[in-house]
């Protein structure tokens, strides 16, 4: 709070902005925040207000801390709003027209601020310093300022100490070994696994050539399928075959139905299920007189073919 000495008791400075562009209350209601405060202080509200007379007020209360320092001599962190209010100014007057030929009037208003600031009593200033040191800080803004970066220094010189501290010394005896001792290991290991290739290569060589000259057994021929049988032979060839097979075939039977008959009485299990479809390797079945359930698979039912012709 202010002291209860007037204003005009004590050293003041003002400043005052005229013609402001708007209304005496709207400023008003930003004056009454910093009323009574320390210039830092209030100067500190005034930045984080949202109120557009906030900017004015502010550029007024820097211009009466200014006044203060330069005119008077007085310290800026000794002073404090003694004062502060905004007298309304002339009124524009407008006019807007209306309905049925009427107008309406807009006022435009304008407002002179005024800041004062005054320096503290001295009964003040002690009250102000001892609460400083008991909260543990300096009193005023810029001393405050300094004490802090000496305080950040302090503490970077201690991390500085300690991280050096931590840094092992050249007088201290390592285990590590040397670059020679390294690049001698490093060749050793190099000459090793050279030799280990070296063998490893005469070793592979001789098994290739032995794998070369093993014989290759002579592989059984493929049976030939249907749809070769009908490409590779005439309908007369195909009769012939099926008379050396001892299978049955009418002359009217066509070169697929032919080469069929062929290849079921010829052809193995395996060769069967690979040359038919299911669906295929049941109708032969039927064909053959031979019971199939459908959950038979490929390979059971030729399998049940072949036997139905070895029967046979």
């Amino acid at each position: 709070m202010a002291a209860p000495t007037a204003v005009k008791d004590r050293p003041h400075t003002q400043a005052q902005v005229r013609y402001v562009r708007m209304s005496a209350s709207k400023a008003r209601q930003v004056l009454a925040l910093i009323r009574g405060k320390s210039v830092g202080a209030a100067d500190d509200v005034l930045a984080l207000s949202e109120r557009d007379a906030a900017r004015v007020i502010q550029k007024c209360l820097r211009s009466a801390v200014a006044n203060a320092e330069h005119n008077d001599g007085l310290d800026p962190e000794e002073l404090f709003v003694a004062t502060c209010f905004a007298d309304e100014g002339p009124t524009l007057r407008r006019f807007r027209p209306r309905a049925r030929g009427r107008a309406t009037r807009i006022r435009k208003r304008t407002c002179h601020i005024t800041v004062i600031v005054a320096r503290y009593s001295p009964d003040e200033l002690a009250r102000r310093a001892e609460r400083d040191r008991a909260r543990g800080t300096q009193a005023g803004r810029s001393s405050g300022g300094a004490s802090r970066r000496a305080r950040v220094a302090k503490s970077r010189g201690e991390e500085v100490v300690e991280e050096t501290d931590e840094v092992p010394t050249t007088d201290e005896a390592t285990d590590e070994p040397t670059v020679d001792e390294v690049l001698d290991a490093v060749e050793a290991e190099e000459a090793a696994e050279d030799a280990a290739d070296a063998e490893g290569t005469t070793e592979t060589t001789d098994e290739v050539a032995e794998v070369e000259e093993a014989p290759v057994a002579d592989e059984a021929p493929e049976a030939e399928a249907p749809a070769d049988l009908v490409e590779a032979h005439t309908k007369d060839e195909l009769l012939e075959l099926a008379d050396e097979a001892g299978v049955e075939v009418a002359k009217s039977a066509t070169k697929a139905e032919i080469a069929g008959a062929i290849e079921v009485a010829t052809a193995s299990a395996d060769e069967l299920a690979e040359h038919h479809t299911k669906d295929e390797l049941i109708e032969l079945a039927e064909k053959a007189g031979i019971e199939v359930a459908k959950s038979w698979t490929k390979p059971q039912i030729a399998e049940a073919i072949v036997a139905s012709r070895e029967d046979d």
